[in-house]
């Protein structure tokens, strides 16, 4: 049977409908009610657990023998910083897996992630893989560049940032690159990580066969989506300036029915540098092209 942390995020989601066409017994570890329902109704097991409570998850693993850990946070609130999440929810559930004696551990990171990284939210992803890396547990690590899809929360954002006005603000100059990825190719690319003996105490980078600049994403979006706005850059000094008013600028757009991103420091720091990898990467280690990002977007989008 497979635990699953993170089940009802978007990546989760997703791979919950591929586990149920292929019919796998699956538990998922949830924090609520709604969430266990929301499993339940998929025909999956639910259980209610946290992994940053270490007693919840001795019942969650009974008669485990592989763990998918996709939890994660790209924005910090109370209660939930990228310390406590990434690495102190790691550590509780990797030594609740090497209790229960869990054969495998898949771990959901993120490209750029390392110990040594200037970025909290890739620092901390960096300290997980380690704590994955030497818990005694045969692994696969996953370290995608920006995975899109049906609901993901890069394209709700813009989204957002596309209905909120005339023009399309954008902080900086835009022209970091990412590596999109589509949901479905992830899947297919965990399909094969999951049944390849080869595959494991590895870790893999993820990304589509292009890469392209924020401002070249944002108008692929605007395309599928039908617009066409003028996109305006704004100097990064002073967004970042604007940012103790960010809360008070949601609450006015929303008295108005419009709904603006949330915006942090860390954020604005990611956009600013590129996360890309290889061009071939996944055609080099799972044997088959992704789709681009136009083709993508048509298909979740259109």
């Amino acid at each position: 049977m497979i635990l699953i942390t993170g089940a009802t995020g978007f990546v989760g989601s997703h791979l919950l409908k591929f586990l149920k066409e292929v019919d796998a017994p699956v538990r998922c570890l949830v924090r609520s009610e709604e969430k266990g329902q929301q499993v339940s109704s998929l025909g999956f097991e639910a259980v209610l657990g946290d992994v940053q409570d270490r007693d919840s998850l001795n019942g969650a693993l009974e008669g485990i023998e592989s763990v998918v850990h996709l939890v994660g946070i790209i924005e910090e609130k109370e209660g939930a910083d990228f310390e406590t999440i990434h690495v102190g929810g790691t550590q509780k559930l990797v030594d609740a897996a090497r209790a229960a004696g869990v054969n495998t551990l898949f771990f959901q990171s993120a490209l750029g992630a390392d110990p040594d990284s200037p970025y909290r939210y890739l620092k901390t992803k960096g300290e997980a893989e380690q704590i994955v890396r030497s818990s005694g547990i045969p692994y696969t690590i996953f370290k995608p560049s920006l995975i899109l899809g049906k609901k993901d929360g890069f394209t709700e954002r813009m989204k957002q940032l596309l209905t909120a006005g005339p023009v399309v603000p954008v902080p900086g100059d835009g022209t970091a690159k990412l590596q999109p990825i589509y949901i479905r190719d992830w899947v297919k690319c965990f399909q094969q990580a999951m049944v390849t003996e080869e595959m494991r105490n590895k870790t893999y980078e993820l990304g589509g066969p292009e890469q392209l600049t924020y401002n070249e994403i944002l108008k692929a979006i605007m395309i599928a989506l039908g617009m066409d706005k003028p996109i305006v850059h704004l100097p990064m000094g002073m967004t970042r300036l604007a940012l103790p008013f960010m809360g008070l600028a949601r609450s006015a757009a929303r008295v108005l029915g419009r709904e603006i991103p949330a915006v942090t420091g860390e954020l604005l720091a990611l956009l600013s540098v590129d996360n890309i990898c290889e061009i071939d990467s996944v055609e080099k280690n799972f044997g088959f092209v992704p789709m681009k990002l136009a083709d993508a977007l048509a298909e979740f989008m259109g």
